[in-house]
């Protein structure tokens, strides 16, 4: 890989709802800064980032791909995210790695469901943002009012940094506001040539009031430019730069730019803005981590002890499981070894890549600020942390959602098992959001993940990559148990079998955590009443009795166990008696607690035209839906709502039918809440007969 200054490397994420235009903006990237030679379209399955046959057969991103270009004397690494709800995790890990990103949105669409999704991620991160407001050539297409959306929705402070000439099928051109220029495309199946011109007239009022904006707001950030401001003088351009880019990188402002992706308009100014606002690995704030209780921090620098992140695993038929890895200090070289601080375990990096996509480019080196492949790295996993035995550290994890959907599956023929169980192994290790769950009584295999969409990709995988045929069961929602009130209870272990016993006992508390909070533990144990040893075990116990609660055998969420006193013996306690008590313990104050069943609850927004309506709000009001908010949209009307995810199986088709077609919905995970009683009864009920019939 080519050795630039640190500097001049650019990490980036594009990230948006479904069909905003990420992958068409890509591609249209590599083709203007000379990495490929023609420009490949989603909709004829022929883009370069959609390598998957199942995106390019569906016309979507499932998978997030990363690539390297270069523009200006730069070097970009750029990861493609999906839009789609389902495949979350993969945004997540990604911008969990960058150091900026390309906020794309719909001109028309603006901002939507999962547009604030990946906002609100990258705010977790603390991703310094430029936005991209896509497609200004489709009707209904309004681009200062997607700014005033983002400005309201998202709590944002965007600022153009250009102005569309025109809309629609008038749309031709913008206004650059930091050269005062009208940058006119060339019509055309290429949109190659790029004319600039003077601003049309009838625009030059408005573009002088957003410059004017756009400085005030720059100079916010810069005391010099403040000073030029407040006497009426004008900057200089490389002032105005340097100032929106000191913003940006403060997340203080969003420069907004605009275009037409499909018509080639509009990219290549989006590079020079990804440039000139998106910062270096060595502008941001160097990375933290710990060992042992104590913080640490590493410096994007090559001369710094070694630390990178695995943040995507990948099965390859060819070379078995690449491990994708951004490095944040030193270096990372083929043919040595590294220490994985998560496993605690050494492992020697046979080959390095430069990733296109699904073709790779060994490399010998990868240096601080880099984006590469690894091979050879059999027991690292997302979120591992790679680095030095002598210089050990930790970076914090990538969080990732709980799955809200189950499918049962089986092999068709006995003689797949073993193929499944290991097929299923690699895809669970690529995919931190797809669990795997087998019962040993009946060989019934059990997958879990983030929607129907996410699941039948996973079964198409199976048959395809794998060679599993398999059989489906219908989808089932994932519930989850949860405690209602507060107890104090006391447990014992005692067992005596002749020689070494087993002796444990504890006392704790148990509570509600509160919604979205899953598991919480703490100590209050003093004068050695449980010795420090035998606390993690205690907490293990814990986390064991949460994978199948009392009311119906669904996982425990959000409940809070303070461990308050106990003791021990000096013969008979062990690691694992502790353990046991403490699973039985858990159960048993879960009973006294009382418990309730909780539903995923997913955020739907539904667009339909006007004469449609009523009957599509009725029909989610009979789905225990609750209808948030209604507007119009573009001639037609956005219905935002919330609905249980039991209750959305099969709406597409439904909606369709009542729409004639021209109705179209998008949902995500919102949270979990308390089924009905009557229901969560007939639920826990019905599964319990499932569990005992087995």
């Amino acid at each position: 890989m080519e050795r630039l200054e640190i500097g001049k490397v650019r990490n980036i994420g594009l990230a948006a709802h479904i069909d905003a235009g990420k992958t068409t903006i890509t591609e249209r990237m590599l083709f203007f800064t000379g990495k490929t030679h023609r420009i490949g379209e989603v909709h004829e399955g022929k883009a370069t980032m959609d390598w998957m046959p199942q995106e390019r057969e569906r016309g979507i991103t499932i998978t997030s791909a990363a690539t390297t270009t270069y523009w200006r004397g730069h070097r970009i690494n750029i990861i493609d995210t999906p839009g789609h709800v389902d495949f979350t995790a993969e945004v997540e890990r990604s911008l969990r790695v960058v150091d900026g990103t390309v906020a794309l949105f719909c001109a028309v669409g603006g901002v939507q469901p999962q547009s604030e999704t990946v906002w609100r991620q990258a705010e977790r991160y603390c991703v310094p943002r430029i936005a991209f407001i896509n497609k200004m050539d489709r009707v209904g297409a309004d681009f200062w009012g997607v700014v005033e959306e983002i400005r309201k929705e998202l709590s944002a402070n965007p600022v153009p940094i250009v102005i569309p000439i025109g809309a629609e099928e008038a749309f031709r051109g913008l206004v650059d506001l930091i050269d005062m220029k009208a940058l006119c495309y060339q019509e055309g199946p290429e949109g190659v040539e790029v004319r600039v011109e003077e601003i049309p007239a009838e625009l030059f009022a408005e573009a002088t009031r957003a410059r004017e904006e756009l400085i005030e707001r720059a100079a916010e950030m810069d005391d010099v430019l403040l000073e030029k401001f407040l006497a009426g003088q004008e900057p200089t351009r490389e002032e105005l730069l340097s100032a929106i880019r000191a913003a940006t990188i403060a997340g203080k402002m969003v420069p907004v730019l605009c275009g037409a992706a499909f018509r080639n308009k509009g990219v290549r100014r989006l590079l020079d803005a990804v440039v000139d606002f998106l910062p270096s690995p060595a502008d941001l704030p160097p990375v933290k981590g710990e060992w042992q209780g104590e913080e640490l921090v590493r410096y994007p620098d090559d001369g710094e002890p070694l630390s990178a992140l695995a943040f995507k695993v990948q099965a390859d038929r060819h070379m078995g499981k690449l491990t994708y890895v951004r490095v944040y200090s030193g270096v990372l070289r083929s043919g040595e070894y590294v220490y994985n601080a998560t496993r605690g375990v050494r492992q020697r990096i046979g080959r390095l890549f430069e990733v296109h996509a699904d073709k790779r480019k060994p490399v010998e080196e990868l240096h601080a600020g880099d984006v590469g492949a690894a091979v050879g790295l059999s027991d690292t996993y997302t979120g591992d942390t790679l680095c030095r035995e002598e210089a050990p550290i930790t970076l914090e994890p990538i969080e990732f959602p709980a799955p809200v959907i189950d499918l049962a599956i089986a092999p068709v023929s006995r003689t797949d098992q073993d193929k499944l169980s290991r097929a299923l192994g690699a895809l669970s290790a690529e995919d931190p959001t797809f669990l795997v769950k087998a019962d040993g009584e009946t060989g019934e295999v059990v997958i879990s993940g983030m929607g129907e969409l996410h699941l039948e990709i996973i079964v198409d995988r199976l048959r395809r990559e794998f060679g599993v045929e398999v059989e489906v069961g219908r989808p089932q929602v994932a519930y989850r148990e949860t405690v209602i009130g507060a107890v104090e209870h006391e447990q014992k272990l005692v067992k005596q079998t002749g020689g070494r016993g087993q002796y444990a006992h504890i006392v704790f508390r148990l509570e509600p955590a509160g919604p979205g909070k899953g598991f919480e533990f703490e100590s209050k144990v003093v004068g050695g009443r449980i010795p420090k040893e035998y606390i993690p075990a205690v907490k293990k116990g814990f986390v064991d009795a949460l994978a199948e609660g009392p009311l119906a055998g669904f996982p425990m969420v959000d409940l809070k166990v303070t461990l308050l006193d106990g003791s021990y013996h000096e013969v008979d306690s062990s690691e694992q008696a502790f353990r046991t008590c403490a699973a039985h313990g858990l159960r048993e104050a879960a009973r006294r607690a009382g418990l309730e069943l909780l539903e995923p609850i997913m955020s739907v927004e539904v667009t339909v035209p006007e004469e449609h309506v009523g009957a599509v709000a009725g029909a989610l009001a009979a789905k225990r839906g609750r209808i948030l908010a209604m507007e119009a949209r573009g001639g037609s009307q956005l219905l935002r709502a919330r609905v249980p995810l039991s209750e959305m199986f099969g709406y597409s088709s439904e909606l369709r039918n009542a729409t004639s077609g021209r109705g179209e919905f998008t949902m995500h995970f919102e949270r979990y809440e308390a089924l009905p009683h009557a229901l969560a009864e007939e639920i826990a009920s019905a599964h319990r007969t499932a569990l005992t019939t087995r």
